[in-house]
């Protein structure tokens, strides 16, 4: 069996989007204190929080899927040496249309995150050779489909 993390973020929760757990800046920032996450980062104007729960299921010997973050990666591989690291990429063009449909981000914060997007997976790839790309540009069956045989490999 496979745990999927619900992310905490300081996005409304009624964002479009994943089903993740908005909460407020300060709601956030007390969690935190209170060591709530086993990781948390800040990126694209946010805050987000993977609970400590997590660290439970993992001594327990569960899989554990965590929507993370490429620029917090050194950190998770730091706690957790046995990551496996899957890296999602899609094309440009179709990213750029995701987000403008999503309609959550101004046309500059749009451009903003596909520039970091494109930063991003370039160095992860140029940095480090056991990192799995899923190519999620097609249907999401597909990609399912291919992060299930990553995982079971």
């Amino acid at each position: 069996a496979c745990r999927i993390v619900r992310r905490v973020i300081t996005r409304s929760a009624e964002a479009v989007g994943e089903a993740a757990l908005g909460v407020s800046a300060q709601q956030f920032a007390d969690m935190e204190a209170q060591g709530a996450f086993a990781l948390s980062w800040y990126a694209n104007g946010l805050s987000y929080g993977i609970p400590r729960e997590i660290d439970d299921w993992l001594a327990a010997g569960e899989d554990v899927l965590v929507n993370g973050s490429r620029g917090h990666l050194q950190n998770t591989r730091l706690r957790y040496p046995d990551v496996l690291v899957l890296l999602l990429t899609v094309d440009q063009t179709e990213l750029r249309h995701r987000l403008l449909e999503r309609g959550r981000e101004s046309l500059i914060e749009i451009d903003q995150r596909l520039a970091r997007n494109a930063r991003f997976s370039e160095q992860l790839l140029a940095d480090d050779p056991t990192v799995h790309v899923l190519d999620n540009s097609g249907p999401l069956e597909q990609t399912v489909e291919r992060l299930l045989v990553c995982i079971d490999e």
